[in-house]
């Protein structure tokens, strides 16, 4: 490797992607192509970064293994910043096994961590655990430490294990200092924002207020019977009865406890329930089969008695009914939270990390484009979605990821 070569490497290590530009801008062998191609992804030109790389890694060819893989890691790194979820992970895989063969393990560390992040963002929280727990991040550069922390602080964000998110951010902030890298520091400083920021609103009494995330934690292991409308479940202590495919006797738990200890009209609950301006007497039959459904499913920790204008909810052991509900409620509000990351999405990736089907999605982002929430750009498969960031409050319990006891 030449000295304009080790420079410009040398210039992108530091975070200074012009002055590795000006090395290598008008060379186009091999490894000038792979520096270009991460200088015009550290200046936010993903589709020209590609292209670089893509060329770089058929430059090299099978006679340079060792930097067509890390082309390989290149691209996928690119790919998860440009929230393109599908890109091939047997790929990364085989450059993975490839760097580590030829002992560049810090390269191969790199990697995984592009997996596990890629795990944690569809919401695999246990598969991202398993292949964190592989890799130790001590011999690792600080770039790559800090790496590492924030990654062990997203998982532990959304298994809402505060403390253990709390440490994980000041190391990582630690580590980006002394790597010296202004975007990374900017990132670990971010995300240790959004623990001061609003995780979630608490209802209960005709009152609401917002919640931190370490107050979410606390509530979660108070003695309340909660109906948390982030998961559509009902939990009291260590009993956890999920309605999320339930919808309608969720609707009802919910208008049930808000309303606690007092009951709640039939006629209420058969417009929240049933969207229904006038209740007929079918709406009122249907009414008593579904609240004799959630009686059942509630058994454990509350019941549904009738009263003289409606019902109400008898918690068996709890003292206290909340309602613990998103900060916003909005009917697309996952893909909201999703995108408010400051990311590009494909309709797509989106899919993916909801769990839904492409069309779905794409409905999802249609409507949000109509409400002035999200917008669009590029055209056919490179077409992309886009938010600002959502102002005041954290979108943390928004992701799809399971509760503690889930």
């Amino acid at each position: 490797m030449d000295s304009l070569v080790t420079a410009a490497a040398r210039a992108l290590a530091a975070g200074d992607p012009l002055g590795a530009l000006n090395r290598v801008a008008l060379r186009d062998d091999a490894p000038a192509l792979a520096l270009r191609g991460i200088a015009m992804a550290q200046l936010g030109d993903l589709v020209r970064a590609k292209a670089l790389l893509r060329s770089a890694a058929r430059a090299f060819g099978s006679r340079e293994p060792v930097s067509r893989a890390r082309c390989v890691v290149a691209q996928a790194e690119i790919a998860l910043a440009s929230r393109d979820l599908a890109w091939p992970a047997k790929a990364l895989d085989a450059a993975r096994v490839t760097l580590e063969a030829h002992g560049d393990r810090v390269n191969a560390a790199h990697a995984r961590y592009l997996d596990v992040r890629r795990l944690v963002l569809i919401g695999r929280l246990d598969d991202a655990e398993r292949a964190l727990a592989a890799l130790d991040p001590e011999p690792f550069p600080p770039a790559l430490r800090a790496a590492h922390e924030l990654v062990v602080a997203g998982i532990a964000m959304r298994r809402i294990h505060t403390q253990a998110a709390r440490a994980a951010l000041a190391r990582a902030v630690q580590a980006a200092h002394r790597a010296g890298i202004p975007a990374l520091t900017a990132e670990a400083e971010s995300a240790s924002r959004m623990l001061n920021t609003p995780a979630a609103r608490l209802l209960a009494h005709g009152e609401e207020r917002p919640l931190l995330l370490d107050e979410v934690e606390a509530l979660l292991a108070s003695k309340a019977l909660v109906v948390d409308a982030c998961r559509h479940v009902v939990r009291h202590e260590d009993a956890v009865i999920s309605l999320a495919s339930r919808p309608v006797l969720f609707v009802l738990a919910r208008a049930l406890a808000e309303a606690w200890p007092a009951d709640v009209s039939r006629d209420t609950l058969v417009a929240r329930a049933f969207r229904a301006k006038l209740a007929d007497e079918s709406h009122r039959a249907r009414l008593r089969v579904e609240l004799g459904r959630l009686r059942s499913l509630l058994r454990p920790v509350a019941g549904v008695s009738a009263t003289k204008r409606g019902f109400a909810l008898a918690p068996r052991h709890a003292r206290e009914v909340v309602v613990l509900a998103r900060p916003v409620e909005d009917k697309h509000a996952a893909a909201l939270a999703l995108l408010a990351d400051g990311e590009s999405w494909s309709s797509s990736a989106l899919a993916l990390a909801l769990g839904a089907s492409q069309r779905s999605a794409q409905r999802a982002l249609d409507s949000l484009a109509a409400a002035g929430k999200a917008q669009s750009f590029g055209k056919g498969r490179a077409r992309r979605w886009i938010t600002p960031p959502m102002p005041g409050f954290t979108t943390t319990l928004l992701l799809p990821a399971p509760l503690p006891g889930d």
